[in-house]
């Protein structure tokens, strides 16, 4: 691995890390990749998770089985197809999801309270690059 590389990798799991929420709900991390995916598609089935997660329908059917069970995750019909089950984030789900996702708001809020206005627009400025270039990469 590249010199940048390992250290973008060991500056975002530093950033991650100082900054996260701190959560008390249990999930696990395949939980939250699941609902992640269905965050982020637009109608997602459970073949489309298992796929996209790389895993076995069987395995991601029971992952949200599971989260169906603790309320964080619904099921619905497609209304362009209605043969199709579609998984959906429940409003609790949505609260979980952004504990274990996002960066700790209140944390953010004081960078920027302390940081100048050059410092504010290089950090929104890297992120929105690295965004647009991590888009290449799927």
């Amino acid at each position: 691995m590249s010199k940048n590389v390992s250290e973008l990798n060991a500056l975002w799991t530093d950033i991650y890390y100082l900054l996260r929420y701190k959560h008390s709900e249990k999930v696990t991390h395949i939980g939250v990749r699941i609902m992640q995916v269905i965050q982020k598609e637009k109608e997602v089935t459970i073949k489309d998770i298992a796929k996209e997660i790389a895993v076995s329908h069987n395995t991601a059917s029971e992952h949200i089985k599971r989260l169906t069970e603790k309320q964080y995750l619904y099921k619905t019909r497609s209304s362009i197809d209605e043969r199709k089950v579609i998984i959906k984030l429940t409003d609790i789900g949505k609260d979980v999801l952004h504990r274990n996702s996002n960066l700790d708001e209140a944390k953010l809020k004081t960078i920027f309270e302390t940081a100048n206005d050059v410092e504010k627009q290089s950090i929104i400025s890297a992120f929105r690059l690295l965004k647009e270039l991590a888009k290449r990469c799927t």
